[in-house]
């Protein structure tokens, strides 16, 4: 319920209690507020929120997962709700400020690093997006998706091939026949074998 609905329920329930013959009680601006706060409780502004990005209306779903923030919902939840309707609506700006504030509160919070390495890299900034990177990469070197990612950035954004040379082949290692193996392989600027692993 949206509070203009709530606000307008309640005039509703005052004014129909006027009409009734019994003596209404004043409106009670603590009571009104108690009801449009609960009516504003973050998991129902959550669900708003679905329901409005599931109609592609990303707009409002990123304000109804910020008021859930605001309302004191879990950060952690919201965030890549808010991150990901910015980021189909093409406002990579605002991803890249949500993710960014949530990631000075929660610097070890990986997915959020690599989801914004990852936007630093779609606006072009090399320097940020190789930095979030290198970070998830450390902190997870068994996963071959960062070592893919850091790679496209040193090879596009940074033009560092002897680097993006050592990623891809740290993700050929991890992923011999990855979803990216052929365009790694293809990627290479010392073009040494790099073939599948039996391991």
């Amino acid at each position: 319920m949206t509070r203009a609905a709530v606000l307008t329920g309640v005039g509703l329930a005052v004014i129909v209690g006027a009409c009734g013959g019994s003596a209404a009680p004043a409106a009670d601006p603590a009571r009104t507020l108690r009801i449009m706060k609960t009516a504003e409780q973050p998991d129902k502004l959550i669900r708003d929120g679905l329901a409005f990005a599931a109609i592609g209306d990303t707009t409002r779903a990123e304000q109804y997962f910020s008021t859930a923030i605001a309302q004191g919902a879990d950060e952690g939840k919201v965030v890549p709700l808010i991150v990901k309707v910015c980021v189909r609506d093409g406002r990579y700006e605002l991803a890249i400020d949500y993710a960014s504030r949530y990631a000075r509160k929660h610097p070890n919070d990986i997915r959020i690093r690599y989801v914004l390495g990852t936007l630093y890299a779609a606006v072009g900034d090399a320097a940020r997006a190789q930095n979030e990177l290198e970070f998830v990469v450390q902190a997870k070197p068994a996963d071959p998706e960062p070592h893919w990612a850091l790679a496209k950035v040193l090879l596009n954004e940074a033009k560092d091939p002897a680097l993006a040379d050592n990623q891809l082949r740290e993700y050929l290692r991890l992923a011999p026949t990855g979803a990216h193996a052929d365009e790694a392989r293809a990627s290479l600027s010392n073009q040494e074998p790099a073939t599948p692993s039996n391991e």
